[in-house]
This record gives C-alpha cells, sequence and structure tokens, in this order.
C-alpha cells in the first residue's frame, strides 16, 4: 500500500487542491512506494499567507526563546536520526551509513542556529558626534522560501530554515518531490518542539509551486541548491520581483594530484568522493588530475581495481559502498553522458552500464542500478569534462605540471569544490590563493565547510552575494538599520541645516 506525501500549512498536513501527484519510487527496487501531492498557486498562497501571519509575534519573541524551541527541535533530531535516514535511502538510494552522515550535518547547522543570541548581536559606538550614539539592529526579513534538492533531503533545507527561523522569518520549504517524506517528517518534529503553527511550513511540487513562491510579493528572500540553469533562472525571476536570493548552481568538482602525493590515500579519496551518493552530490569529486609524467601510471592501476570492486547494493545493507542511481531519467541521463564520453574518444577503464541490479540485493532487479564508471584521456573539449554528470563518472586527465592544473581549473566555468593531494606546504598555500574555486580542501577530498562557516561556490556556481548558513545565512536573513540618538539637555535654538560630523 502506498502512501500519499501532502504539505504542510499551519502546523497541519494540508491536501493540495490541485489534484495532481506524482509517484514516489524506491530506486533500489523500482517499486512506487507513495504519491506526492503537487501544490498550485491557491496551495502555495495558503502557506504563504500562514507565515505572514504567524510572523509579527516569532519575530517579536526574544532570539533565546526562538532557541529554546530550536534546541527542542534539536533534541528531537538526535533523537530521530536514524528515522530520518531511513526515510533517505528509502527515497534517495544512498547507503543508510551516508544518509546518517546527512542528518548529521543538519544536525550541526540546527546546532550553529541555537546561537541565535549571540548570533544577532550588533555594533554600538558611543559619542559618535557631539552628544549622539549609533547602532546598528539585525532585523528578520519576514516570510522566506527555500527551494531544495532530492540529493540532501534532509541536510539542505538545513542550510535555510534553522538560521532564518533563529533570526526571526518564518518559513516555506519546496523541497524536491522525488524524495519528499522526510520534510513532513522534520515538520511535524517542528511542532512536537512547539514551533507556533505557520512559522514553518511545506509546499510539495514542481516548477508551477516553485513561479508561485517566486512570483509571490509577500515572499522576501529565496534560497535555492539545484543546477545551475535553474540557479540562473531563480535568481533572475526572484530578483525581478525584487526578492533577495541566494542561488547555489552546478559544479564540476577537481582533485588535483602532486607527484609527491601519498598514492593510496589519493585513491581512498577518489573512491569515496567520486563513487560516494552514486556521485550525486554537488560536491562529488568528478575529475582527477594528475601532475606529472608518471603520476596516473601510479593511482589509475589501482583506481580500476578498486572502481570494479565497489559495493554496490541497496542502501539498507551495511556493507554497501554505493547505492542506486536515484531516478529512472537520471540513470538514462548518466548513461548518456558515459556514450558521449566514448564517442569523443575518451578510454573507458571501467563501465557501469553492465552493472546487474539483481546482485544488488533481493528485490532489486528493478531498480535504477549503475556501478562506478572510470574514463582516461579525458580532454577539457569533451562534454564528460565541461559539463556536470551528477553521476558515479570520474574523468582523469594530465597535466604537465601545477601551473597548468591551476590554469585547467580556472578556465572552467563552475567554482563550487576542489581539492589539492599534496606533501608540500608551498604548493598547497599557493594553491588555495591562486585557485578560483569557493571551497577548498589540501588533502580532504570533499571540503564541505563546517556550520559556522558558509557554503557557496564562485562563478556559475553561485548566484547571488551571500553563501548558505554561518554568519553569512544570518545576514542574508536580516536587513541591517543603522540607529543615530541624541538627548539635548536643552531645547534646541534653532534648525541644524549641515550634515552631523564628530566634530
Amino acid at each position: 500500500m502506498t502512501k500519499t506525501i501532502a504539505n504542510w500549512i499551519s502546523g497541519a498536513h494540508a491536501d493540495s487542491s490541485s489534484g495532481q501527484q506524482l509517484p514516489v519510487y524506491n530506486p533500489a527496487t523500482g517499486a512506487v512506494t507513495g504519491q506526492v501531492q503537487l501544490a498550485n498557486h491557491a496551495d502555495v498562497d495558503a502557506a504563504v499567507a500562514a507565515a505572514k501571519a504567524a510572523f509579527p509575534a516569532w519575530s517579536n519573541l526574544p532570539p533565546l526563546r526562538r532557541s529554546r524551541a530550536l534546541n527542542k527541535f534539536l533534541a528531537l533530531l538526535n533523537e530521530h536520526r536514524d528515522d530520518l535516514a531511513r526515510l533517505i535511502t528509502a527515497e534517495h538510494g544512498k547507503v543508510f551509513t551516508d544518509a546518517q552522515g546527512e542528518v548529521t550535518r543538519g544536525i550541526e547547522i540546527v546546532e550553529f542556529a541555537c546561537g541565535a543570541p549571540q548570533l544577532l548581536k550588533t555594533d554600538f559606538t558611543d559619542q559618535v558626534s557631539t552628544n549622539i550614539d549609533n547602532w546598528t539592529l539585525r532585523q528578520p526579513l519576514g516570510v522566506v522560501a527555500g527551494v531544495t534538492p532530492f540529493n540532501f533531503p534532509v541536510m539542505v533545507p538545513m542550510w535555510m530554515f534553522p538560521v532564518a527561523l533563529a533570526t526571526g522569518n518564518t518559513f516555506v520549504l519546496k523541497p524536491s518531490p522525488i524524495d519528499p517524506s522526510a520534510s513532513l517528517f522534520i515538520a511535524e518534529l517542528l511542532k512536537q518542539a512547539g514551533l507556533p503553527d505557520g512559522v514553518f511550513n511545506v509546499v510539495q511540487g514542481d516548477k508551477g509551486a516553485v513561479n508561485a513562491l517566486l512570483e509571490h510579493p509577500d515572499v522576501q528572500a529565496i534560497s535555492f541548491v539545484g543546477s545551475t540553469p535553474i540557479a540562473n533562472y531563480i535568481y533572475e525571476t526572484g530578483a525581478r520581483h525584487g526578492k533577495r536570493v541566494q542561488a547555489l548552481g552546478g559544479a564540476k568538482n577537481h582533485l588535483v594530484v602532486m607527484p609527491d602525493a601519498d598514492i593510496d590515500q589519493v585513491v581512498d579519496a577518489l573512491i569515496g568522493a567520486a563513487y560516494g551518493s552514486a556521485g550525486e552530490r554537488c560536491m562529488a569529486i568528478s575529475v582527477a588530475v594528475f601532475v606529472g609524467d608518471d603520476t596516473a601510471e601510479k593511482v589509475i592501476p589501482k583506481l580500476i581495481e578498486r572502481t570494479k570492486t565497489l559495493k554496490v547494493l541497496n542502501g539498507t545493507n551495511l556493507d554497501a559502498e554505493m547505492g542506486p542511481i536515484v531516478t529512472r531519467a537520471a540513470h538514462d541521463r548518466i548513461t548518456g553522458y558515459i556514450e558521449q564520453g566514448v564517442k569523443e574518444g575518451a578510454k573507458l577503464l571501467v563501465d557501469g552500464r553492465g552493472f546487474n541490479g539483481e546482485v544488488a540485493g533481493e528485490g532489486c532487479g528493478d531498480g535504477f542500478w549503475l556501478g562506478g564508471t572510470l574514463f582516461d584521456d579525458v580532454t577539457p573539449d569533451m562534454r564528460i569534462y565541461k559539463e556536470e554528470i551528477f553521476g558515479p563518472v570520474l574523468a582523469c586527465i594530465r597535466v604537465k605540471d601545477f601551473a597548468e592544473a591551476v590554469q585547467l581549473i580556472n578556465d572552467h566555468e563552475f567554482g563550487n569544490g576542489v581539492s589539492l593531494y599534496t606533501r608540500d606546504g608551498h604548493i598547497a598555500r599557493e594553491f588555495g590563493r591562486r585557485i578560483q574555486v569557493g571551497m577548498v580542501g589540501i588533502n580532504v577530498p570533499i571540503p564541505v565547510p563546517m556550520a559556522w562557516h558558509g557554503f557557496g561556490g564562485w562563478k556559475k556556481s553561485l548566484f547571488g552575494d551571500m553563501h548558505a548558513y554561518g554568519e553569512e545565512g544570518v545576514r542574508f536573513y536580516t536587513k541591517q538599520k543603522s540607529i543615530m540618538q541624541r538627548w539635548p539637555q536643552a531645547i534646541a535654538k534653532g534648525a541644524e541645516f549641515a550634515m552631523p560630523t564628530s566634530q
């Protein structure tokens, strides 16, 4: 029996008025496990109205009282982290241990947001001019919204709503319809934590729901994570409607291997970063850049062996290293890129298209399965190098020296994440300073910043001025107000026409 996934408006489940729905699949088996209702404009209007009605009281609460509600939510998250992880595995397909890690990283953002009283402290200048003091406030925007992708149905929403709520905003989440159940579980936990009705709302749906949020006059800001074309659309459309927009787009993340790197560490890093979560991460490593004449020859044989022996299993199996692809459409898109790579002349060392789902577990024969895929002799003009594949496909490219590696990466249109493996501190320092990428790892394959630093790339990987979560997240969800105040000792003797100064 399949379940129905609806909206969450004003503290309760709410059926969509559109009458439209989409099937939700278990990617490991290909079976339909639910039906997600698609919100229309009327449903979005209802969610925004609920958030708008809840805003005055929520925003007027002392930050400490908002933090107390988030602390209760934090305790519930820790209690139910495995329940959330199981929902992720069931609808996304990633292995259970990876899903647990996703929930943990989301929890860390909530822990950060619980510090709202400290995060909202501002500046004060005594006697900025004669008998005048000047200080700033950071005040919430109002109703804000988040549009989130399928690959992290728990973590990415938590990049957004905990900071938004902590700073006094009310929130409308539009999750991916591919794996929507986690969003409602989160809503239920927030209600159990005592969050007032209407402060957090969920509208399921597709592009229609997104457009309704972008066009709604009462939505003050939009946060988005997804592909670059959609990020660009979100940014332009939201800005045209007068909204603050933070839109994180696609990636083509490189891992540079210097000749002095520890080979075994490099192989471990590439296998985990390229094939973890079936490569369906915006921070996945999809290009290995080998520097020097023989670096590739030391690494690639070991990569071939490890790629061929990946434990591709149902994500519920605790021995699994990689699970299925999230949807049939995604599977077909990825295999299309593999075919394109072969046509363009790349050397296919390991072909994941021959993977038989039957070996992944009982009942998995009709799932969306693909093995790890490895290419060598890739060149910068090939589509498998230029475009984001978002699947378990690793491309190997060779360069003569460090300068060529840096130039290769800086020439790419994406600038999300990058990694360098070396034992040379000078090379590492130069790499960190010269590389035109927003998140850099030195001997770290997936350099996702911790909760208090903030996440975001450069170039076509980010549209907007501020990164997600961290202090930039606080700035994104608040507006600064400057107040100058004077209490004269006696009644003023006349109008003042000059600009106030410190003289």
